[in-house]
């Protein structure tokens, strides 16, 4: 980093911990967010972490340092706290493949089936689904269903690998994650070759044959946990190139590994200091849910809750 650059980020942290203390907010950081991001929040995680811990904690603002639907979430569960994305714009090519309209198409062709919808999803999505996941718990939350047939949207590649640890039929909505659909196995291959005593974890968002090469597949936070209590000092890691960040900053004396360069969300990495400090500033971009939606929604999300993992 060069001089001018440290000053002017220097500058924008000074602000950020001036008006965090003003507004009495919180600032939540996505693990794939840029490592600066990620170094002045208090709390890093997943999407739903990061929500679960805004509800829990005492403040008037949440600044969600993120992907939209990762504000919606936490709007859903904090209705009454202020929450902020600095970026309106970054959004979810996987959360946008899906829309309210298509999904009630799909329930009146299967007319028993429950919907089980991923959490990378609009609030109006999670409003027509009967429960969410994540990537952590999804196989848990399929096989918890009286259901024998699942709509599981929107991600294929996760609905797939579900599908290999259950005996339930599950229809799937074609939507996929571009960064991690961009992963190929011989990326994987290629990888483990440059590091043999490596061990190889990827995110169910991959593809089948990415994940039949993978020791470990975990969610962010599963892979965060991993690296944490593993005997193991080198990891091949196949998620977005954030993780890793705080994957070292966090296991100085293990090496983590890109699993492929493609692995970058463009989305995630819009947000900058001083776009969050703008935020802060002039109390921008407020992200609200309908009532009706919001309702609906938080059903979904609770139902999810109340499965034990």
């Amino acid at each position: 980093m060069s001089r001018e650059q440290y000053r002017d980020d220097q500058f924008y942290i000074d602000k950020i911990n001036r008006l965090r203390e003003e507004r009495k907010a919180i600032i939540l950081a996505h693990n794939y967010q840029r490592g600066e991001v990620q170094d002045i929040a208090d709390f890093n995680g997943d999407s739903l972490a990061l929500s679960r811990e805004a509800a829990r904690v005492d403040a008037e603002v949440i600044v969600f340092c993120g992907v939209h639907f990762m504000a919606e979430s936490a709007a859903i569960l904090s209705p009454r706290k202020t929450v902020l994305i600095p970026v309106p714009e970054a959004g979810c090519p996987l959360a946008d493949m899906i829309t309210p309209q298509g999904l009630r198409e799909m329930k009146k062709r299967y007319p028993t089936a429950s919907v089980v919808c991923y959490v990378n999803s609009s609030a109006q999505v999670k409003a027509e689904s009967d429960i969410c996941c994540t990537s952590t718990n999804a196989i848990e939350v399929v096989n918890s269903l009286e259901s024998n047939q699942i709509i599981f949207v929107p991600d294929e590649n996760l609905g797939r690998y579900v599908a290999t640890q259950t005996d339930k039929e599950l229809i799937f909505w074609k939507g996929s994650c571009p960064t991690h659909y961009r992963v190929l196995p011989e990326d994987i291959l290629k990888a483990k070759e440059k590091h043999p005593k490596a061990k190889v974890v990827v995110h169910p968002e991959c593809r089948l044959g990415v994940i039949m090469l993978a020791d470990e597949v975990l969610s962010t936070g599963g892979i965060v946990k991993f690296a944490r209590q593993t005997d193991v000092k080198e990891v091949i890691v196949g998620t977005e190139m954030g993780l890793v960040y705080r994957l070292q900053k966090e296991n100085p004396h293990k090496r983590f590994y890109l699993a492929t360069e493609k692995l970058i969300c463009p989305d995630m990495k819009l947000t900058t200091l001083e776009k969050v400090a703008n935020a802060l500033e002039r109390m921008e971009h407020r992200v609200t849910v309908p009532e009706e939606v919001r309702d609906k929604a938080k059903r979904a999300l609770d139902s999810m809750l109340e499965v034990e993992v």
